[in-house]
């Protein structure tokens, strides 16, 4: 019946009360261990790199070079790996990462080393020139993606 309806028991435990003194199972330190940081009202739990007040290693080690954050990382398809949908096909970035040629969601570039299928049209980021030429020289268009 629904009004009956109630947990197995132990599947809910009671709410921890800390600091309610010794009759509450948590002793007189709450839970909180013996002196230190931890154990003070105001002691916070540290950050993953705090190192107890020594130098960080992240301020130990020198800092070299430069990190492009705006970098643009592209996929690479050259045209010998086209030569799998055939003759006339139209190809986009969701039909390549199908057969395993690139990432679900990647950029494209695509690059001339083999031979273009006849008539294919593409939907890529990036071509290079020698593979658009390729392409267009087999009767097909490449279209770039923005």
């Amino acid at each position: 019946m629904l009004d009956q309806l109630k947990p197995n028991p132990g599947a809910r435990r009671r709410r921890k009360r800390v600091g309610r003194g010794p009759g509450s199972g948590h002793n007189k330190n709450a839970g909180r261990g013996v002196k230190g940081q931890g154990t003070r009202s105001a002691g916070r739990p540290t950050s993953r790199h705090f190192e107890g007040g020594q130098m960080p290693i992240t301020r130990r080690l020198p800092k070299r070079g430069f990190v492009n954050i705006h970098r643009r990382e592209y996929e690479v398809v050259n045209l010998r790996d086209l030569a799998v949908f055939g003759e006339g096909a139209s190809v986009d970035t969701a039909q390549l990462a199908e057969r395993g040629l690139v990432r679900r969601k990647s950029r494209v570039k695509l690059l001339g080393e083999g031979d273009a299928p006849a008539g294919l049209r593409i939907q890529v980021h990036r071509a290079s020139g020698s593979a658009r030429a390729k392409i267009e020289s087999a009767g097909g268009s490449v279209e770039l993606l923005p």
